[in-house]
């Protein structure tokens, strides 16, 4: 994979969507690090759908799948409705992701940030 380049996400306002805090930092960490303009980092579904009613630019996401113990698929539906693309980080196996997300880009944990970086530059 080609490194990306470090302003490969310049101007690009990205919801991320993680709630472990050292998680959530090292990911807005390095999405800033690349020129994102970083929206968040929130840690549960209430949050992020008061984010998704709020924020007039959100040009992606990055969404854990388990949000203490509560699944992120109605942040997912949100986004859809806006069309706004997004990434499952997750630990969790690809089989266990309902079929309705089966096309959503993963990419697991620990999560390798050039590699979401790269990731969040083709969306």
């Amino acid at each position: 994979m080609d490194e990306p380049q470090p302003d490969a996400l310049r101007g690009r306002h990205l919801l991320v969507v993680e709630d472990e805090y050292m998680i959530a930092a090292e990911l807005a960490r390095a999405l800033e690090d690349r020129g994102a303009n970083v929206i968040g980092p929130v840690g549960s579904i209430e949050d992020a759908l008061e984010l998704l009613g709020t924020e007039d630019r959100i040009d992606g996401a990055v969404l854990d799948i388990n949000l203490r113990g509560e699944r992120a698929y109605p942040i997912a539906d949100a986004l859809r409705e806006r069309e706004v693309p997004f990434i499952f980080a997750t630990g969790y196996d690809v089989w266990s992701i309902p079929e309705a997300y089966a096309e959503v880009p993963r990419i697991e944990k620990p999560v390798d940030t050039r590699a979401l970086a790269h990731l969040l530059s083709l969306s």
